[in-house]
């Protein structure tokens, strides 16, 4: 079994609404730009599908998509949008579970392969992504740069998010390299707040990059954003690409 903590039907019911700004079609048109540019005229696989947040739109961009996703929950939700035929879904996790054919593209994104909480299963997505590339094809990751330069000696926790909606903050264990991402969420207009967390293994751009060649993968670009800005010390996070030899 996956280290990957599994999302609920309420957090999957959730989902969309909570992360409506970056479903819109003016965040996601760079995201899909580049996307759509390394599948080109092949076939797309996404990671952690989700709710087909990126998925859906990018078929829609005529570009075939399939998902792996762990949660049927969140599955669920992304059957409302297309169908089966339109948008086919193997349920499993993304280290280990394998989706027909091959692909030109396979795309990991929004800091999910830290849902894997172990070096080793992360080691694993990066051979699983190699194995369903064809020669020549792109393995994408869009994951945070850890913020570890936000903490002082003694410190362990970093804001993320302080509005009138919600408060998010990580707590760090920078031994076993992990992070708890923390939220409390106003629920309705009592003034109640919803608490949850979740775990996440953080790793850095030169980890990956290890990965990927451990998995037969070679870096192609680093870019600090969808947009192409590059990639400096002080990027908050990078989509990296990684191409499988021809």
């Amino acid at each position: 079994m996956t280290s990957s903590e599994l999302w609920d039907h309420d957090t999957a019911e959730r989902y969309d609404a909570e992360e409506a700004e970056l479903s819109s079609a003016a965040f996601l048109r760079p995201t899909l730009d580049f996307l759509a540019e390394l599948a080109g005229d092949g076939r797309a696989l996404e990671f952690a599908i989700g709710t087909g947040r990126v998925g859906v739109p990018l078929r829609e961009r005529g570009v075939p998509v399939t998902g792996i996703e762990l949660s049927a929950h969140m599955a669920a939700v992304l059957r409302r949008k297309a169908d089966e035929d339109t948008l086919p879904v193997v349920m499993g996790d993304m280290a280990t579970t394998t989706a027909p054919g091959r692909f030109t593209l396979v795309y990991l994104v929004y800091n999910t392969i830290s849902n894997l909480l172990t070096q080793d299963e992360q080691v694993e997505c990066f051979h699983n992504a190699a194995r369903h590339l064809e020669p020549g094809g792109r393995f994408v990751i869009e994951l945070l740069v850890p913020p570890l330069r936000f903490l002082p000696p003694g410190q362990v926790a970093v804001p993320f998010d302080v509005s009138d909606g919600h408060l998010g903050f990580d707590t760090f264990d920078v031994v076993e390299q992990m992070l708890v991402s923390h939220h409390l969420t106003r629920d309705g207009d009592d003034g109640r707040y919803r608490r949850g967390n979740s775990r996440h293994r953080y790793a850095w751009p030169a980890e990956l990059d290890l990965m990927a060649r451990i998995a037969g993968l070679t870096l192609e670009r680093r870019v600090a954003d969808w947009d192409g800005a590059p990639f400096t010390q002080d990027s908050a996070k990078h989509v990296s690409v990684w191409r499988k030899p021809a």
